[in-house]
Parts: C-alpha cells; sequence; structure tokens
C-alpha cells in the first residue's frame, strides 16, 4: 500500500468530519507523512506537516498490519515498533479512524 493510498482511505474514513475531533499525523519517516486534522469543518486530510495534538512514528509496513488487524497496536508500541509523541489520550482514540 502506498502513501497515496494511505491517505485515501484516511479521508474516506474521517469524511466531512466525526468524533475524533482531533488532530494526529502519522510519520512514516523516509516514506512519508499523513496529517489528519479533525479540529476544523470539514476535516483536513493531507500530507503536508503542520501542528497536530499527537504524532504517531511508526514504519509503513508496520502501521499497514496495524490498519488491517494483522498486528497489535500496543504490542508495537511495547516492542518499539510505534512512537506517540504528544497527547497520548489521542493515540487512544486512533481505533475509530484505524477501524
Amino acid at each position: 500500500m502506498s502513501l497515496d493510498a494511505i491517505t485515501e482511505q484516511m479521508k474516506s474514513r474521517i469524511g466531512a468530519g466525526g468524533n475524533f475531533k482531533k488532530s494526529v499525523k502519522f510519520d512514516f519517516g523516509d516514506q512519508g507523512l499523513v496529517r489528519i486534522d479533525d479540529t476544523v469543518s470539514p476535516a483536513i486530510v493531507s500530507n503536508e506537516d503542520g501542528p497536530v495534538d499527537c504524532t504517531v512514528k511508526v514504519g509503513m509496513d508496520d502501521f499497514i498490519e496495524i490498519a488491517n488487524g494483522k498486528q497489535n497496536a500496543q504490542m508495537a508500541f511495547m516492542m518499539g515498533k510505534l512512537k506517540v509523541d504528544g497527547d497520548m489520550s489521542v493515540a487512544l482514540q486512533l481505533g475509530s479512524i484505524l477501524g
């Protein structure tokens, strides 16, 4: 799955806004990032960097496995595959976005 595909999938999940009401950035390192800002209407999903409540640093392959339910996000965090900077409570709400 490419960065563009992940971005489009996030756009469809966020839609015109929802119950998330936070901003988060998925930082895939050299492979790019996806920033979601659901504090505005309509929500913004882009690949441009900007200020967010929480940054999740994760490899794209690990992100895809977590999103597909093949890897547990908490285990990935404990193993150091997923790092969270900022508001940890935002990271705990990401299940609503990832499905």
